[in-house]
């Protein structure tokens, strides 16, 4: 007869322990998979390789002006889903841990910014960037689009057009290229330029002679 066998007491008590055991495991394992997730971030633009490619493909010329242009014309933050607009989309896909409310508005959450390596934990400090500018789109081809085409391009999802980052960061690049400005962030140089070319070529926008040298620089290294 086995020492449980004779010993009905211990049983109940190993039985016990052994609940206790398997119940602390279960929640370890609940522990972990609801832990905080992953930094998010924009679609990953296509390689280094492709994105040199890409760029020997796009259409160098001098740069147009501004004339005629306007934000207006590039309808923006426009409802994506439920009470959701593009920028809380935004939002909520590049940070972690983002809580929002009924309509929509991130309450709380955390950002890190590819641009300059800050965190950010209030959603005011965060700038939803236009990889490629608006007025540098409309500078590059996008004066002849639609309002239609416009509007897709300021609020595309699908590419890496969009991407949360610090707000005066944002703002110190305005509308410059990357021939005039790119991230602090140094170890962020390669995918900025992957991305860029990658918006560059989706919308068949040109790009000027410094641009493209400061982009073949950057991917020539990448």
């Amino acid at each position: 007869m086995s020492d449980m066998h004779r010993h009905p007491t211990r049983r109940r008590v190993y039985a016990r322990r052994a609940s206790v055991f398997g119940g602390f495991v279960a929640l370890l394992g609940t522990i972990v998979m609801s832990g905080p997730t992953a930094q998010a971030s924009p679609p990953t633009p296509p390689s280094a390789a492709t994105a040199r490619t890409q760029l020997a493909s796009l259409t160098v010329k001098t740069e147009g002006t501004t004339d005629g242009y306007s934000r207006d014309k590039f309808p923006h933050w426009i409802t994506q889903s439920g009470s959701c607009d593009t920028r809380e989309e935004v939002l909520k896909r590049d940070g972690t841990n983002v809580q929002t409310d009924s309509s929509c508005k991130a309450t709380s959450g955390s950002w890190y910014s590819e641009y300059d390596g800050a965190t950010w934990t209030a959603s005011s400090d965060v700038d939803i960037d236009h990889m490629v500018p608006l007025a540098e789109a409309w500078k590059s081809g996008a004066n002849s689009w639609t309002t239609a085409q416009r509007q897709a391009f300021a609020n595309d999802l699908t590419h890496s057009q969009l991407i949360a980052v610090t707000d005066n960061v944002n703002q110190s690049k305005s509308d410059q290229d990357p021939g005039e400005w790119l991230p602090p962030r140094t170890a962020y140089h390669c995918m900025y330029a992957r991305m860029w070319v990658s918006v560059k070529y989706t919308y068949d926008l040109s790009l000027d002679s410094a641009e493209k040298s400061a982009l073949s620089g950057i991917l020539n290294g990448c």
